[in-house]
């Protein structure tokens, strides 16, 4: 860890990929929060870990791509990476239901095991570089937060402005889903397509959140400020506002104390998401013990 003075600090706000960085951020924390209360009451937090998994094989198969074409085109890891863990998401969905021979748990784990394998041997073969530093940096996001371009801004934002309108425009239905998915059904919603839709919502938060924490953290950043709210709060709309406002807060401290300290961005955002939900826990249980008395 090598820390630098508050000068050089503030000096960092002077390139743009600093701010391109913070605004991928403050989007990318939004959408994972959102879905992410949907996420821990519907127990499909599993499904978010399992996706992250198959983003890293996309991500393998990207880099096979991006060194086949070398300077030929400016190629973005994106549009590969993105129907990818979509239809992964689609399979899952589809292969864990009841007429299947494999349950849910179990399709998962298939999955999940086979494109962190196939992607670490894709790697292998990609003669790509840096074998190691890849993998890693794909897998816990290292730094590479910081070396976004405009294109990657702009991909995060319409992603992004894609993921808060769904979830705006069908809030009642996924609120109707999430909390009792047999009454939704007796009432006419078509329960199944919404599941499919909140599967394919958290594979395009997969996919954002991919360059800030990493596959293997992903988890952490769509389930960690949920976790934290329902320590305190019960209403589903409350939850979800400080939800939203937690991981935002708990993101931009991540990436801007990751400059500072010279840490893994994502890394660092976790472990302040973690002090997050341990404070919670402990507001949680005072207000409890308050209202006891």
């Amino acid at each position: 860890m090598n820390v630098i003075s508050f000068t050089e600090f503030l000096q960092f706000f002077n390139f743009p990929f600093v701010w391109y960085a913070l605004i991928i951020c403050v989007l990318t924390a939004l959408c994972a929060a959102l879905l992410g209360v949907t996420l821990v009451l519907k127990r499909f937090s599993f499904i978010g870990d399992g996706l992250s998994h198959v983003a890293f094989g996309g991500q393998a198969i990207a880099a096979v791509v991006a060194v086949a074409a070398g300077q030929a085109f400016d190629f973005n890891d994106t549009f590969i990476v993105l129907p990818v863990t979509v239809l992964a998401a689609i399979l899952l969905l589809r292969t864990g239901g009841r007429k299947t021979k494999l349950n849910g748990d179990a399709t998962l784990a298939l999955i999940s095991v086979s494109s962190l394998a196939l992607g670490y041997l894709i790697y292998s073969f990609s003669n790509a570089g840096n074998l190691a530093g890849d993998v890693c940096t794909t897998l816990f996001g290292s730094s590479s937060i910081l070396m976004v371009n405009a294109t990657d801004l702009w991909i995060c934002i319409a992603m992004s402005v894609l993921v808060i309108l769904v979830y705006v425009l069908f809030y009642n239905k996924i609120f109707g889903v999430t909390f009792d998915e047999t009454f939704a059904k007796a009432t006419g919603v078509k329960t199944g397509a919404y599941n499919l839709l909140i599967a394919v919502v958290i594979a395009f938060i997969i996919v954002l959140a991919m360059n800030l924490v990493g596959s293997l953290l992903i988890s952490a950043l769509v389930i960690f400020p949920a976790l934290s709210a329902m320590r305190v709060f019960k209403s589903f709309k409350l939850v979800v506002i400080c939800s939203a406002i937690v991981s935002v807060v708990c993101s931009v401290l991540g990436v801007l104390l990751s400059i500072w300290l010279s840490t893994p961005v994502g890394s660092t955002i976790v472990a302040i998401d973690l002090l997050a939900f341990l404070a919670f826990t402990l507001a949680g249980k005072l207000r409890a013990r308050t209202k006891s008395v």
